[in-house]
């Protein structure tokens, strides 16, 4: 015989607490990439953080300090439009994909992995397409 948990108002309002924290440490990285700032960006990651993926068919795997200099090196982006498609989450760990269209000229599809250590939400790790620029 099965069990049922009754969820609580209070833990709606906890659950969706949580979503907006996880948004909002997407938010930083997103910020950082119009402003061209990887300064802005790099406190959403983990030190032990990597990004990995290709552009122009060069493979990259930089960690988050290398990863905001490529940032900063791109400049402004005043045009990108960003849009969090979808976040997972499961206890302290969650997943997310966030779509970028015209970040340098470039269409990205970011895949980030996060987990929230202390009360904070971070980017443990990010892997990306570029689309045609591969």
């Amino acid at each position: 015989m099965s069990t049922r948990t009754s969820i609580t108002k209070s833990d709606e309002v906890d659950s969706f607490a949580e979503y907006k924290a996880v948004e909002n440490a997407l938010q930083f990285y997103i910020d950082g990439a119009k402003a061209g700032d990887g300064s802005i960006g790099r406190p959403a990651f983990f030190d032990h953080a990597h990004v990995t993926g290709t552009v122009g068919g060069e493979y990259s795997n930089p960690d988050a300090d290398a990863f905001a200099g490529a940032v900063t090196s791109l400049g402004a982006s005043p045009d990108i439009q960003s849009h969090i498609a979808w976040i997972d989450l499961s206890g302290p760990a969650a997943a997310a994909k966030v779509e970028f269209l015209n970040w340098s000229g470039f269409r990205f599809t970011d895949y980030f992995i996060l987990f929230k250590k202390d009360g904070e939400w971070k980017i443990s790790g990010k892997v990306y397409n570029s689309h045609s620029n591969n």
